[in-house]
């Protein structure tokens, strides 16, 4: 809730429901994951997601607001995981599709894939993201790494911004744990499809009111083709960095 840009952008109402709500349905579309757990903080200011997610029938870990590392750790522990996805929030045109995609291909089952990759998946990764090379829009963004090597991240990491991003230590560290970028077919990376502020929600707003709230990737990149106005709305908006 305590967003700088835009206060309060989980629980906007989108389309008759909040966009954390969204983003859960959408993830939940990813047929490979085994639950959905909502990882947010202690702070009193969020309690309204922890009502959120209770209506949303999905389990919830609260823990430091600034050390969200040590907040995975804890949800993953809550959850047993073996295998941890990381999706942020405030991602409501997320892709469960691919999602499914890249666990296939962390999890080495390459025959249900048709992605062109560097290398032979499935001898045992450590992380896996399609983040540090990017090609996908900004806003289908996952992080799948091991309960493993989460472990070793939150015992080992010591830096501020290593506590603060969750992954940051993984793939600082490449000399420490088995990594691989996912990547796809066309580079659609210039595209922004998240939300942090107020350009952000005009876009997404105006995709939802185009096409529902049920969509998949190629239907918003086929509506940015018959409406490229939409696409320069949000164009300018820089991300933040790694250190603010």
């Amino acid at each position: 809730m305590g967003s700088t840009r835009l206060p309060g952008k989980v629980l906007k109402r989108l389309a008759n429901e909040t966009v954390l709500s969204h983003v859960v349905r959408r993830v939940r579309l990813a047929r490979r994951l085994d639950g959905v757990c909502i990882a947010t903080t202690d702070s009193p200011a969020d309690d309204p997601i922890v009502a959120e997610a209770g209506r949303l029938g999905v389990s919830c870990w609260r823990g430091s607001e600034h050390d969200v590392l040590a907040r995975y750790f804890g949800a993953a522990q809550s959850c047993r995981a073996d295998i941890v996805v990381r999706v942020t929030s405030d991602c409501p045109l997320f892709d469960g599709a691919l999602l499914d995609e890249m666990l296939a291909l962390f999890q080495g089952e390459d025959n249900l894939l048709t992605t062109q990759r560097a290398r032979p998946v499935g001898e045992g990764l450590d992380y896996m993201s399609n983040v540090q090379v990017r090609r996908f829009p900004r806003g289908l963004d996952a992080e799948i790494f091991t309960s493993a090597a989460l472990t070793r991240a939150h015992r080992e990491a010591t830096q501020p911004h290593e506590r603060e991003h969750v992954t940051a230590y993984f793939y600082q560290h490449p000399e420490r744990f088995r990594l691989h970028s996912f990547v796809g077919g066309e580079d659609w990376s210039a595209h922004r499809w998240t939300l942090d502020t107020p350009e952000d929600w005009h876009f997404v707003e105006a995709v939802y009111e185009a096409l529902g709230p049920s969509f998949n990737t190629l239907a918003v990149l086929n509506l940015l083709k018959t409406r490229p106005e939409l696409a320069i709305v949000n164009a300018h908006v820089e991300q933040k960095k790694l250190a603010e």
